[in-house]
């Protein structure tokens, strides 16, 4: 395979996000992005091509594909790709290779500047070449792709159960129960904080096997396990209101707020519902304190009507942790194929499209 190599001002040409304030609403549509992940939605797009995102400002490691209608904040780069040279998501598997760490230029705060990225250097094939690699790559992503969506089909389902029970009261003809009771989250739930974790590496390994729990995803890898039980992870500092479960060996970091109950379901689900807008102690970054998580409200149903809930929504929600295991297996797969079919140390020549 032959490349010819190029400089990132070469293949794209760099964006910077804007403000979100204007365009976040409840109806909007297209997906916010910033360095921690999904911020909310828009009612506008910045760019509706596929784009390579990177971070400027806060989380530079990492860099995101998209291929619909968008919306970056100012801490977060999108590009606009030179589709005669790269294929927009060629060009994310090969920066994907790169830590851009080590090209921080932020001294209290972990920053990229243009001028830096645009000197960095692609070894770049053919198109042609560029799409036999991906169709090794694209039957994984789209697995994953597919596993995700069954998962938040997953999570309508049992959202609906928990509205036609718990809050339209469709098992007693629209009343709530007498001997329902209205509690805290403290009495169903146990509320404590993440920790930093002892060491931190992008990806996974044989040293560093154990997931990074982030605000609002998995954030690198590490050595050990903090938590092995069956927990509900939500943010403490910056991103709120992402609810991520495990229920495998995983480390939750110091900006988590870690969840755990028996009735784990129930508890996920109120989680959902919280407004985390109101509880912020934030000045200069969102803060939401374990004091203010175990006072907010809840009503809490039977041990007859609980536990039925808690098997019918266990039973669908399996699915979803065994999708999510298949997942953690896939990407493995391919993030060890990726820099083989990079280099050329696996021939795609003979490959038929």
């Amino acid at each position: 395979m032959k490349y010819k190599r190029y400089t990132l001002a070469e293949l794209v040409s760099i964006k910077y996000g804007k403000n979100q304030k204007k365009v976040l609403a409840d109806e909007g549509k297209f997906p916010i992005y910033g360095t921690g992940g999904l911020m909310g939605y828009a009612t506008e797009y910045l760019y509706d091509k596929p784009s390579v995102l990177i971070g400027r400002k806060g989380t530079i490691g990492k860099v995101k594909y998209v291929d619909h209608p968008f919306w970056t904040v100012d801490t977060l780069f999108y590009t606009i790709v030179n589709t005669e040279i790269v294929i927009p998501k060629y060009l994310y598997y090969v920066m994907s290779l790169v830590d851009l760490n080590n090209y921080n230029e932020g001294t209290t705060i972990p920053s990229l500047r243009t001028e830096t990225l645009n000197r960095l250097e692609f070894d770049i094939p053919s198109l042609e070449e560029q799409e036999m690699i991906l169709s090794c790559l694209n039957p994984i992503d789209e697995k994953i792709k597919l596993n995700n969506a069954i998962n938040n089909n997953l999570e309508q389902q049992v959202s609906a159960l928990y509205q036609s029970w718990f809050e339209d009261f469709d098992l007693s003809n629209g009343c709530c129960p007498d001997n329902w009771t209205n509690k805290t989250l403290s009495d169903i739930a146990y509320v404590s904080s993440g920790k930093r974790p002892p060491i931190k590496k992008e990806t996974y390994s044989q040293e560093t096997p154990i997931p990074i729990v982030g605000a609002a995803s998995v954030m690198g890898f590490t050595s050990e396990a903090n938590h092995t039980d069956k927990i509900l992870v939500t943010g403490r500092v910056g991103t709120h209101g992402v609810i991520q479960r495990f229920n495998a060996p995983c480390w939750t970091s110091d900006n988590t707020l870690v969840i755990t109950s028996s009735y784990y379901e129930f508890t996920n689900q109120i989680l959902r519902r919280i407004d985390y807008s109101s509880m912020n102690r934030g000045s200069t970054q969102p803060l939401i304190t374990q004091g203010d998580m175990n006072k907010v409200d809840i009503l809490v149903p039977d041990d007859e009507i609980l536990a039925k809930f808690e098997e019918l929504a266990g039973t669908l929600m399996a699915q979803y942790e065994a999708n999510i295991l298949e997942n953690i297996k896939l990407a493995f797969i391919r993030d060890s194929l990726l820099p083989k079919l990079m280099s050329g140390e696996l021939d795609v020549s003979n490959i038929d499209l």
